[in-house]
């Protein structure tokens, strides 16, 4: 016969069932290895795969940048796919609100579909607003050296909020939006961004150059 469990250990008791089953889920999974390689793949595409992380203010440019490197890197005879916020807000991220705490596994998801396709041989973009370093890090860790590459789009706020295409802003000033990133919510810029632009100061066409350039010296792409 049970006896009647306490709140505090009915709680320790179901962490306990879960956590162990959890456990067991997890020692029966193994990788499976596939028999090509991420380097023949690469090979086969004449490109060396990489996720091309754009981050910055809403605003800022990110999705119009990597539009347009996409498009440039299409012209060039590369396979690339791009991963945009929104989009992706759309599916694989649709139960997820916008708090600190969905932001973390919105980023960490996105993160694990990129390693995915740059396994698969390709070139990524993504443009995610990405606020923490810390989250920005850990999806940089999923990649080999040289395969994430961090492109800072630092354009100043006040001119992200001038822009403001989607309204957000202005929701965000009247309190209709909360936890929005550069109002109340904090943005962490890049330390060690492999490549910075300021959308306000440079035209696309002169940042996807810059972008090409870099892929070019990178050995991204020849």
């Amino acid at each position: 016969m049970l006896l009647p469990l306490t709140n505090q250990s009915t709680l320790t008791h179901i962490f306990i069932v879960l956590f162990g089953l959890e456990m067991q889920q997890t020692s029966h999974i193994v990788w499976h290895k596939h028999q090509l390689t991420k380097a023949e793949r690469a090979q086969q595409k004449s490109q060396k795969p990489c996720l091309i992380w754009f981050t910055g203010l809403s605003g800022a440019g990110k999705s119009t940048l990597a539009n347009a490197l996409e498009l440039e890197l299409y012209r060039r005879g590369h396979h690339t796919y791009l991963l945009d916020g929104d989009n992706v807000r759309h599916g694989l991220t649709k139960d997820l609100g916008f708090s600190d705490k969905d932001r973390v596994e919105n980023i960490r998801r996105i993160g694990e579909a990129a390693k995915l396709f740059v396994d698969a041989g390709l070139i990524v973009l993504s443009a995610f607003i990405s606020p923490f370093s810390d989250d920005r890090k850990i999806v940089r860790d999923l990649f080999d050296a040289g395969e994430f590459v961090e492109v800072f789009v630092n354009t100043p706020l006040a001119v992200c909020e001038m822009r403001d295409p989607k309204g957000l802003y202005k929701k965000a000033r009247s309190g209709e939006i909360k936890n929005f990133t550069g109002i109340d919510s904090d943005y962490e810029p890049p330390s060690h961004a492999e490549c910075t632009i300021d959308t306000s100061m440079a035209e696309v066409e002169a940042s996807v150059a810059k972008l090409i350039t870099y892929m070019q010296l990178s050995g991204i792409i020849k």
